[in-house]
């Protein structure tokens, strides 16, 4: 495997200066964002395809075993307060379980009967989507949770550093970010691991965008939790409506701190009028509002 790999332009890095050690590592965190480059269309077209199997119950799972695990939990716990994702409708299956975001848990990785074990326990089905994160592409838990899952139905994504390897085999859309050896022999929290969160902010992001959370480039599906991200939310409503910041107020009141609601609720609907409006426009903010106002000019 090409991660694990010396490579013999750093065999003596512990005797550099700091300052070129610093530099060298620095070169291969820039060298592992270019290896994401060939990936584009592969990211869009499984970030579509997620989004349209997701639909309005699917489930987000994230899987994945030690380094590779915790970055696939650090994508996923970042879509509720950024996008409101519903808690309910994301899962992560780390090897080892959630002590092992913390420690190392031995051997948990290698355990294909625990990785099929957790998809039967979770229901996995057909509206789910299932992300397998692996450096290495050939991790036992990994490889089972989204084999295992394939076969239920869910739309499986795998996510790996090596070239030709299991997991990239096994899951329907396979994106590879081909990072070559590390500067420290198979550390793979290094530019491994910075690719695949790259991969992963790049996938996650665009579900969400697909699926309506984002507005004029704005996060209009942003879950209000505190004074500062309010007063954000009063000026998403006030700018996307083209109304004052005391109606925008009053409306996100109305609209239960949903921006996406208020937003319409201030253009004039009730908050059961903007929720169907929303329903019929599988939550895309834009739609709702193309239909909202033309039924505004027929009543003038």
């Amino acid at each position: 495997m090409s991660t694990e790999q010396v490579d013999p332009r750093y065999v003596s890095i512990d005797c550099w200066p700091s300052v070129s050690a610093v530099e060298a590592m620095l070169e291969g965190q820039m060298a592992a964002i270019a290896a994401i480059k060939s990936q584009v269309a592969t990211i869009a077209s499984a970030a579509e395809a997620a989004a349209r199997r997701l639909g309005a119950t699917g489930r987000l799972i994230y899987a994945g075993a030690g380094t590779s695990g915790r970055v696939a939990v650090q994508d996923g716990v970042e879509l509720f307060p950024t996008y409101n994702w519903p808690r309910e409708r994301l899962v992560f299956l780390m090897a080892g379980g959630s002590a092992a975001l913390t420690e190392s848990v031995e051997g948990a990785e290698d355990d294909a009967a625990a990785g099929r074990e957790a998809v039967a326990q979770l229901g996995v089905e057909a509206s789910d989507v299932v992300i397998g994160v692996a450096a290495s592409g050939r991790t036992p838990y990994t490889l089972a949770v989204t084999e295992a899952a394939r076969e239920a139905g869910a739309l499986t994504i795998g996510v790996a550093n090596n070239p030709g390897v299991g997991l990239l085999t096994k899951a329907e859309h396979a994106i590879l970010a081909d990072t070559g050896s590390e500067i420290v022999a198979g550390s793979t929290r290094m530019k491994a691991g910075t690719a695949q969160k790259a991969v992963l902010n790049l996938l996650s992001t665009t579900i969400m965008l697909r699926r309506g959370l984002v507005h004029q480039g704005l996060m209009v599906n942003m879950r209000v939790s505190n004074r500062k991200l309010r007063g954000r939310a009063e000026a998403m409503v006030s700018n996307i409506a083209g109304v004052s910041r005391d109606v925008a107020a009053a409306a996100l009141d109305r609209a239960g701190e949903e921006i996406r609601r208020a937003v319409l609720v201030a253009l004039g609907a009730s908050a059961d009028e903007a929720d169907d409006l929303l329903v019929a426009h599988d939550g895309a903010l834009a739609g709702a509002m193309a239909a909202l106002r033309p039924r505004q000019a027929a009543e003038c």
